[in-house]
Formats: C-alpha cells, structure tokens, sequence
C-alpha cells in the first residue's frame, strides 16, 4: 500500500513527507526540487518517511539574498530540529544536494546519523554544464513567449539534451504575471561559481558512515578527488553503478534503491 504525501512549510522550507517509518531527508540538485526524489521515496515508503525538501531559492521554498552551502545546511539543520525534535536522522543529497549534505554533516554531525552523497565530491569543479543552462534559461524572454513547448524549442541551442531540458523546464511557471521562473535564478545564476566551489570548513572530519554513489560514466567523482573524500568523511564506501552518468537515481533507479535501502538498513 502507497502512504500518501503531505506538504507543507518547515522551518522555512517547502516539505513533502512520503511514508512512515525512521526520517530519510531528501536534497535535490541545483535547479531541481524536493519532487526530483518522489519515486525513490514511494519505494521507500513503507519503510522510512522521506522527506523531500525544497533547498532555499528553488521551487516553493523562499528566495534569499544570497546563497553558500553552511547557509543551506543551516537551513536543513532547522528543518531537522523541527522535524526530528533534534533527533539523528539519514541524509541523502545529490549534486548540490550532495554538498549541502556534506556540510550538514560536517557542521552539525549530531543531527546526522548516516549520510548518503550522490555523484557529487567535495571538491571545485571549474568546468561544467550549468553555465550553458543558466546562460539558456536567461536569454528566453519570458514576456514574449507563448507556450512551453516554445520555450522547450528555444532552450535546445544551449541545453542539447532533452531530458536536462524538461528538467529545467519543470522550473518555469505561469500565473496571472505571466511565464516566470520559479527559482531564483538571478541569484543562483550570479553565484555559480560559489555554488560548483566547496567551501573551506574549520570542523572535524565526519566520522558517521557514509555511501557514495557514483554514476560510471560521470566526471564528477574521480580518484583524483578521492583524498578529499576520505580526509573529511573517513569511513566513506565508494559505489559506482554502471550505465549511469550525473543524474544515477533517475538513469539507474533500480540499482541505486537497491544501494539505498542496503545502506539505510546496515548497522
């Protein structure tokens, strides 16, 4: 049996929880949202109650002035004291998710009992694609367009892949003011490269247990950065999953529940 969802606001953060069962936090990519992690979380359901958090300026949470990974780990520490009354809880994030994760566990290892980091390092990346997203996603003019179908067409010369391009898309709404942008783009596009950056942390290394999944076909975890691994997270297990690039939960989501559920049970 499918336990139903609810949404609502913690701590400041648009929430959906899915299930019952020992609290599993969700944090999506960038561009992304809470709902990116739905049919993990409907796999998991009768097991763990997931929570599938809007990070701050994407999809319904609230925008701020600005962005860095400690700010938006403080915020999913909130929503975790909120939640939880402070209890550990398991921790899995993706991409920019991942690092938020990772600082989560770092600053506020109390709050995290295992943390699961998806095809993300901590580490710069310094060439990457979402540089030609967001410099797409800025030249539509939204008061002249007519559809998303429009939009979809138009974001095809800086956003070659389709499925990338619907999952931008999934960000652009329309309401009574016409097309808008539902993250904040403006901030997030200006803070790039804070955002593909890895903040310099004064704190222990995180001793909890940590899996790291890794798409086979992705350049985002390598054994150069290996050693940054291993010397802030010392007990962390590589995974790598064949067939699978960035996006490993979506293009392999057998075989990563598979690894999920694996790591959540193990003691």
């Amino acid at each position: 049996m499918t336990a139903a969802s609810t949404q609502g606001r913690i701590a400041g953060l648009q929430v959906t929880e899915i299930g019952s069962g020992p609290l599993v936090v969700f944090c999506h990519g960038l561009f992304g949202q809470g709902k990116n992690w739905t049919s993990i979380a409907k796999q998991l359901n009768a097991d763990y109650t997931c929570l599938l958090v809007d990070m701050p300026n994407h999809g319904r949470s609230a925008w701020t002035d600005h962005v860095s990974y400690p700010e938006m780990a403080a915020a999913v520490a909130q929503l975790i004291v909120d939640r939880a009354a402070g209890s550990s809880v398991a921790v899995v994030g993706h991409s920019m998710g991942g690092k938020v994760a990772m600082a989560l566990a770092l600053l506020r290892p109390q709050l995290v009992d295992r943390l699961c980091v998806v095809d993300i390092a901590p580490v710069r990346y310094s060439a990457t694609s979402f540089a030609d997203y967001v410099q797409g996603m800025r030249a539509l003019d939204l008061t002249r367009l007519s559809s998303r179908t429009e939009a979809e067409q138009q974001l095809q010369r800086w956003v070659p892949d389709r499925g990338v391009r619907s999952f931008l898309l999934q960000n652009l709404r329309r309401d009574d003011n016409g097309w808008q942008w539902q993250m904040n783009l403006g901030l997030l596009g200006d803070r790039l490269p804070d955002l593909q950056d890895w903040p310099e942390l004064d704190v222990e290394p995180y001793r909890g247990p940590v899996a790291w999944i890794a798409g086979a076909g992705s350049s985002y975890v390598t054994p150069e950065n290996a050693a940054a691994v291993r010397r802030l997270f010392p007990r962390a297990v590589t995974i790598t999953v064949k067939n699978a690039g960035h996006w490993v939960h979506s293009e392999q989501p057998e075989v990563f529940l598979s690894a999920l559920r694996q790591f959540l049970r193990a003691r």
